[in-house]
């Protein structure tokens, strides 16, 4: 599956942006979609995954209560919206996917994806 992510921009602290993956290429409803994000000279960081079928979303601490994730079935697109945008925040954003469940100990890691999209710089202004 290729994914493409867009939405990235600069914002103002406490603005918002909705980040989209445009997945193309696999059956989309089997995919777990992820987010994870890079800032300068730091790790790639798990940001949020959805669940399969009744599964919940699982968020990172930093954004639980500020993000969204969720995914457009029609469209086959994933989306994260952020809203009260920290300084913080500022990243390169990537989506990622993973065919199939995840155990549930597994989907905050990165290892645990197959597929990439190629980032989305998201720059927070105080």
């Amino acid at each position: 599956v290729q994914l493409q992510a867009s939405g990235g921009g600069l914002v103002q602290a406490g603005g918002s942006l909705r980040l989209s993956c445009a997945a193309s290429g696999g059956t989309f409803n089997m995919y777990h979609m992820a987010w994870f994000r890079q800032a300068p000279g730091k790790e790639r960081e798990f940001v949020a995954v959805d669940g399969l079928n009744a599964d919940r979303a699982i968020y990172s601490d930093s954004v639980k209560g500020r993000f969204t994730i969720s995914r457009d079935k029609a469209k086959n697109t994933a989306y994260l919206q952020m809203n009260s945008l920290k300084p913080e925040d500022t990243a390169v954003y990537y989506c990622a996917a993973r065919r199939g469940r995840i155990v549930l100990s597994a989907r905050t890691t990165e290892k645990s994806y197959d597929y990439w999209g190629q980032g989305t710089q998201v720059t927070v202004s105080s």
